[in-house]
Order: structure tokens, then C-alpha cells, then sequence
């Protein structure tokens, strides 16, 4: 089968314009951020420079030959700044343009337009490979840090139009296209590779809107087992996290902010609330990967060490009341009234662990430190 090669750049033209179009109004509605403004100024670039090119030979060669491969440029630079926009990495709009003239140059200077150039179409095909393949890094960063499975969908798909451009690339220089006409009759290999283009640039100017509605799915659940002052875990959170825990021996530890009631009294909510995020802050610097902190209750939070024994969460909680106090440094304002900690540890060396039964034995832990004073550590010892 023999496909219209200039039918096709007209087709890609409207898929792209269409979805960016959409895009544009979904970034209009207030519900996303500036990237998918970026996304979908890409898509409509490359769609309005994909229509110049269409019209080869039925407009003056700088509309179809500058004016749209510069346009196409333009529009694949802005996807790897509108996912490292996505991702929260900066992007410089400045930069952008600059680069955009750099690699436009070759079409405007270098490449005559009167002539049949298979040298245009290598170069470009290269380029957009390259750009993909920044695409394909940030995505597959986002795959790696965010754990999205849509990420990992882009990351697939911008392969796969990596490829095809690099494909073309040495097509074009192995004079495998032809005379580098680009709209020449019964060039059937450059059909099916644009045709193939086509389809997976439709696919990949999709997937970011499902990489939208993932993360803004998993931010929705960290919510629900967060707590929205410190970050840790709340009771949810930590009752569903500690499920998940299988390695033995597991250690809990209660901690309680001494002194809590009278700072709120003397510096107010406000300095409160820093105390309590200084405490979450420090305590998750002295933890190691896989254990969990969770805010328990107003002051109180709640500790699960992986694999320690009961001497070991002592020496953990000693580490961690130790890293507090040195935290209080960096607030932003001295306090008359410092605050301590009072911890209570208890283990499960065997068995199924039982988070309300830790919890209970290290409350009581908790509590006789309390009476000996507060600030300090006290661990649960079976009678």
C-alpha cells in the first residue's frame, strides 16, 4: 500500500493543533499548572509547522521550508522544558528561545531551499531524536522518583519516535529516501515512517494528561495518610505502612514534646507549629530507609525502627532527643521555655508484631519516664 506522504504531514498537523488546542483549554480551566500551557504551545508549534511543510511546492519556500521547519523546532524544544516543568525542575523561557535560534540556523543559513536537500532532512530528523531523547531522561527520572506508571508509558513511546527519527536520519544520509524530495511520487519507506510518526506522536501528546491525572491520584492518597503540618505519616498512614513491615525485630518508640502545652501559651500557635516541624525534621534526619515517623496526636509521634533491638531503639531515640535539642537552634526565635523530649521504646523480637500492643508497652515506657523527670528515654522490659 502507497501512502500520500503530504497527506499524512497535513493529517499530523490537525491531530497536533487539535490536541494542543485542547490542552490549551484544559490549562485554561485553572486545574493545572504552567507546563501543560508549555505542552500545548509544543504541540501546536510543531502542527503549525508540519501544515507549512505540507504545502511544499505550493507556497513560496520560505513559508514551507523555514518557516516550518523553524516552527517544528520550536514547538520540540518546548517538550523536554514542559516535563522539566512538570517534574519541578526550573526552566529558563530566555534559554529556550536561544536554543530555539541556535538549532534553527542550519534550515535558515546552511540548508538552500530551492534545492531537493536530503542533508535538511537529516539534520532534523537527528535533532528531534535528540530532543526526545531529553524527553525520555526526565521521564524516566519521573519514573524512578514519583514511581508513575504513566511515566514509564512516555518513556516507551518517546523511544520509540527516538528511533524512528534516527532511523530516518541515516535514511536520508544513506540516500535511502530518494533524491530528498520530500513530497516525491512512490517513496513509500518515507510514508510508512511519517505514517508510524504520526501515530506515536498522537499517543505521546496524551500520555502527559494521564501522567497529570496519576500523580494528582497519588498526591490525593498521600493526603489521606499524611499529616498536612509536619509531612509525616498520620494514624492512617502509619497503620497502613506498618501492615506492610515483615523484617523482625521491630521497634516502637512513643515520643512526647516536653513542655509543649506552655510554648503554644508563651510564643503561640505559630512558634508551636515550628517546633513541631523542627521535631519531624530532625527525627527523619536520624532515621534510616524503611523506618517510619509518624505524627501520632497533637505533640505525640510515634517511631518504628526496622531490625533494632530494644538496646538499639534506646540508643536510636538517644540520637534522635540529641538531634532535636540541636535542631532548636535554627528556629526563628529563641524560647524562653526549650523543649524536650520524653521517650518510651518497646520491641518485638518474634512472632506477628502487634502495633497496638507496641504501642501500649511503650506508652507505659513512656509514662514512667515521665515520672522520673521527662527528657530521656525509657524501654518496656517484660516482668
Amino acid at each position: 500500500m502507497t501512502f500520500d506522504l503530504r497527506t499524512i504531514y497535513a493529517m499530523t498537523a490537525v491531530a497536533c493543533v487539535v490536541l494542543g488546542m485542547l490542552q490549551c483549554a484544559a490549562y485554561f480551566t485553572g486545574r493545572f499548572e504552567r507546563w501543560l500551557a508549555w505542552w500545548s504551545a509544543s504541540n501546536i508549534l510543531v502542527g503549525i509547522g508540519s501544515f507549512c511543510i505540507a504545502l511544499r511546492g505550493m507556497a513560496p519556500d520560505f513559508f514551507t521550508v523555514q518557516l516550518g521547519n523553524v516552527l517544528t523546532v520550536a514547538g520540540c524544544v518546548l517538550l523536554p522544558a514542559a516535563i522539566r516543568i512538570f517534574v519541578g525542575r526550573p526552566v529558563n523561557l530566555f534559554h529556550c528561545c536561544l536554543l530555539i535560534a541556535i538549532l534553527s540556523m542550519p534550515f535558515v543559513a546552511v540548508f538552500d531551499a530551492t534545492d531537493a536537500s536530503l542533508g535538511r532532512i537529516a539534520y532534523g530528523s537527528a535533532l528531534y531524536c535528540l530532543l526526545d531523547l531529553a524527553v525520555i531522561r526526565e521521564a524516566y527520572r519521573l519514573s524512578r522518583e514519583e514511581k508513575l506508571y504513566s511515566a514509564e508509558l512516555a518513556v516507551g513511546l518517546f523511544m520509540m519516535t527516538a528511533v524512528l527519527y534516527a532511523s530516518r536520519a541515516i535514511m536520508a544520509g544513506s540516500g535511502v529516501l530518494g533524491d530528498g524530495n520530500l513530497f516525491s511520487s512512490g517513496n513509500a519507506v518515507h510514508a510508512w515512517v511519517a505514517l508510524s510518526a504520526m501515530v506515536f506522536l498522537t499517543l505521546r501528546s496524551m500520555v502527559i494528561m494521564l501522567m497529570a491525572a496519576e500523580r494528582a491520584s497519588a498526591q490525593l492518597k498521600a493526603a489521606a495518610h499524611c499529616d498536612p503540618l509536619t509531612g509525616v505519616l498520620n494514624r492512617s498512614g502509619l497503620v497502613r505502612a506498618f501492615a506492610g513491615l515483615s523484617a523482625r525485630p521491630l521497634a516502637v518508640l512513643v515520643v512526647d514534646i516536653d513542655h509543649f502545652k506552655q510554648i503554644n501559651d508563651t510564643h503561640g500557635h505559630a512558634m508551636g507549629d515550628e517546633v513541631l516541624r523542627s521535631f519531624a525534621s530532625s527525627a527523619a534526619g536520624a532515621l534510616q530507609p524503611g523506618d517510619l515517623l509518624a505524627r501520632h496526636g497533637g505533640d505525640e509521634f510515634v517511631i518504628v525502627l526496622k531490625e533494632r533491638s530494644l538496646e538499639q531503639a534506646v540508643a536510636a531515640a538517644e540520637h534522635i532527643r540529641l538531634a532535636f535539642t540541636a535542631s532548636l537552634a535554627g528556629l526563628d526565635q529563641p524560647l524562653l521555655i526549650l523543649p524536650t523530649l520524653s521517650i518510651g521504646a518497646a520491641v518485638e523480637t518474634s512472632g506477628p508484631a502487634d502495633l497496638e500492643g507496641l504501642l501500649h508497652k511503650a506508652d507505659q515506657a513512656l509514662y514512667a519516664r515521665k515520672r522520673q523527670g521527662r527528657n530521656g528515654v525509657d524501654a518496656f522490659l517484660a516482668a
